[in-house]
């Protein structure tokens, strides 16, 4: 494999204005790795060790080690293909192999040999990164050429991006993906190739893996142990290939060594990983709507849907262990979404952001003529941000709606029958030949994630919810299936077969036909609604059209602002690989309070209960009590360490990402944030943004005195 980072010109990212304009300092930044030559001198001071050419080379060691699992992130740790990652990474794979009889979410689970080990699930996946091309000239002219009309704007570049992951994607084995950077003024190609057996190897008992559960969820301190291991496997020819009891562990040409050095309070540590979204750039107006309405309101609609299932998983098992993996993201999403709530009024930012906002619309005006473009940018951005908002209730509804169960089978089957219809390269992304395993897997793998009964009540929740909508939001089409009767509605929906697996799967080839001639209430629901689902879509898309046009201009004048304020930028985070750094530090939340950096062993005794969250494995409580460390303790701590603080800048799809120290050596994996840094997506504050890591340590101690697994022991080389 090869990579093009070293050959991308650095000119071209400057032309965008997205490079540093002083130098950057350890903490805040996900800076793309076109980026690391700029920032090797800040690198160098906070500890860095190795030198920004070896960080540079995204094929080489250590980054050559750092893959994606598709939301989350992983690293390479042996030669013979063992993945490490989050525990809550690995969760949706341990909870399609649990059952209420085998429920490996509570018992977790360890194969002695590699013929033990568990599949995934149909859809899981590592990806390795093989190459980055950068495209921006290719993308803006494809966009020049559709001129001024939004729709075909954004239709172009559909169009360029199909043809370029088409391209990429020829010789087969690999994924690649568009990225667009600071709305649209870079686009870069990222060529991955796609492992697609991916087996879980190992996972904590839960009482380990997920200590503190959601009590304890971006709270610190920590005592979680949240990390679990895949492994990935590929065909004898060393090919990528769907499972089979015939694949050959892959062998990484890199991966990960242990730290072989303790770390400690004001070490250097890095991230490598593939953050999901930060929103730092973003409009007043655009943030004063989230923080008003988008958060409170899909908070609000995911503790009622956790208390329906709650409740129903008390008088079913079943229902507790198949929708775990989906509570858990509910969970997740809606307490972050309170704390960023509580932390936007604790740094006031919508008053920094105000402020931030009228500096650059003061500078851009005494630019003269050369600040009108960015004026006028800025206005319509406004404009269009005021025109999504007159929909979003029902955006939200209809999308919550067709995302899970029956309605959601149903919806992506009759969709599929229309886009099959069309030449490849035509049909609507996700749904191209590339895309037909995922939906095939997630067809096959549904009935472990679904219970009529609980998906009933799910139906009738959003059903009440469009019903409930004022008139003018409502879908024609949508009021003529439900007739008025949200009850009846879902009665009728009893009589679907789609919560079969047979029946599902037999509708993948299914022409449109056949569909329209169904008599099963669920695809007669898809077939009502999907001409206003696909005008709703095409809605979406001229509002894209209309971004392409004005988000770059805007962007670029906010980075020509803050270049001139000897500010430094770099690019909203948005899936794509970044590199964060800084050191081991506490912080303190409040007046007289301070939080060290490292929480120990005798920590997770404390917090003791005997009942979850806090009920901690027999061999774990035994093995503290009689401090056997396993010559794993820190001497400055006196103990083991479990978890610890950085002021690393990370967001959500960092999960899993391996924390280096300053050789590139693995010391941790970064697994949360703190309660005070959520926030951090639109406001960053130095002074409180900490990154929560399971050390090193305490993983080799779990595998040794509470959930015993010499064979990994050896195979990570930590024999002592």
């Amino acid at each position: 494999m090869r990579s093009t980072l070293l050959a991308l010109s650095i000119a071209s990212t400057l032309a965008a204005g997205f490079l540093a304009a002083s130098p950057a300092q350890a903490g805040e930044g996900m800076w793309v790795p076109q980026q690391l030559p700029e920032i090797a001198g800040p690198l160098e001071k906070a500890g860095l060790k190795l030198t920004a050419e070896q960080l540079s080379d995204l094929t080489g060691d250590p980054m050559g080690a750092v893959v994606a699992l598709g939301g989350c992130t992983a690293s390479f740790v042996s030669p013979q293909g063992l993945v490490v990652t989050n525990h809550h990474c690995a969760y949706g794979a341990i909870q399609l192999n649990s059952t209420a009889e085998k429920n490996l979410i509570k018992d977790g689970f360890n194969a002695p040999t590699p013929a033990d080990e568990l599949s995934a699930g149909p859809n899981a996946r590592i990806y390795v990164l093989d190459e980055i091309t950068d495209v921006t000239a290719q993308a803006r002219a494809a966009l020049a050429a559709a001129g001024s009309d939004a729709l075909k704007r954004a239709e172009a570049l559909e169009a360029f991006e199909k043809a370029q992951v088409a391209g990429c994607e020829a010789g087969g084995g690999y994924r690649c993906q568009l990225f667009s950077f600071a709305g649209g003024n870079t686009y870069r190609l990222f060529k991955n190739l796609e492992i697609k057996d991916v087996r879980l190897a190992y996972a904590p008992p839960g009482s380990v893996g997920k200590f503190g559960g959601d009590v304890d969820n971006w709270m610190w301190p920590r005592h979680t142990g949240d990390f679990s291991f895949y492994r990935a496997y590929v065909g004898k020819d060393g090919k990528p290939a769907a499972f089979s009891r015939d694949n050959v562990p892959y062998q990484p040409r890199h991966f990960l060594k242990f730290a072989d050095q303790p770390l400690g309070a004001g070490d250097f540590v890095m991230v490598a990983g593939y953050p999901g979204r930060t929103n730092r750039y973003a409009l007043v107006t655009e943030f004063e709507n989230t923080a008003q309405w988008t958060y409170p309101t899909i908070a609000r609609h995911y503790e009622n849907m956790i208390a329906l299932v709650d409740k129903a998983g008390q008088q079913n098992p079943d229902i507790r262990v198949k929708y775990a993996s989906t509570m858990a993201g509910w969970n997740n999403t809606s307490k972050n979404y309170e704390g960023q709530l509580v932390g936007f009024q604790r740094i006031d930012a919508l008053g920094q952001k105000r402020a931030e906002e009228a500096a650059v619309l003061a500078w851009l005006k005494k630019q003269g003529t050369q600040g009108k473009a960015g004026l006028q940018a800025h206005a319509e951005l406004v404009k269009l941000a005021g025109q999504a908002r007159t929909t979003q209730a029902r955006d939200l509804v209809i999308a919550q709606l067709n995302r899970n169960g029956v309605l959601s089978a149903a919806t992506t089957l009759y969709r599929l029958s229309l886009e099959r219809a069309k030449p490849d390269a035509q049909r609507q992304g996700g749904y191209q030949e590339r895309d037909l395993p995922q939906i095939e897997g997630a067809m096959k793998q549904m009935e472990r994630r679904y219970v009529p009964a609980m998906d009933r009540q799910l139906q009738a929740y959003w059903l009440k919810e469009y019903a409930g909508l004022p008139a003018n939001q409502h879908l024609p089409a949508m009021d003529q299936w439900l007739g008025g009767d949200v009850d009846a509605a879902v009665a009728r929906l009893d009589g679907t077969r789609l919560g079969n697996t047979d029946e599902r799967l037999k509708w993948l080839k299914a022409d449109r036909a056949a569909f329209e001639a169904s008599d099963d209430p669920a695809i007669r629901y898809a077939v009502a609604v999907m001409p206003a689902l696909l005008a709703m879509e095409t809605q979406e898309k001229i509002q894209k059209g209309e971004q392409l046009k004005y988000r770059p201009v805007f962007l670029q004048a906010l980075a020509d602002y803050k270049k001139s304020q000897g500010e430094f930028v770099y690019p909203d985070a948005n899936l794509s690989l970044r590199i964060t750094f800084g050191n081991v530090k506490g912080y303190a939340p409040k007046d007289g309070v301070e939080y060290t950096p490292f929480t120990t062993l005798e920590g997770v005794v404390a917090k003791e209960t005997g009942a979850e969250p806090f009920d901690s494995p027999k061999a774990l409580l035994e093995a503290v009590k009689a401090k056997r460390y396993a010559g794993l303790e820190d001497k400055r701590l006196g103990s083991v360490p479990v978890d610890f603080l950085s002021d690393l800048d990370i967001t959500g799809g960092n999960s899993g990402s391996p924390v280096m120290d300053a050789h590139g050596r693995l010391v941790g994996l970064a697994f949360d944030g703190n309660w005070e840094s959520v926030s951090s997506n639109w406001v960053f504050d130095p002074a409180m943004t900490r990154m929560i890591s399971v050390d090193s340590r305490y993983l080799e101690w779990i595998m040794r005195e509470v959930a015993p697994a010499p064979q990994l022991i050896k195979e990570l080389g930590l024999q002592h």
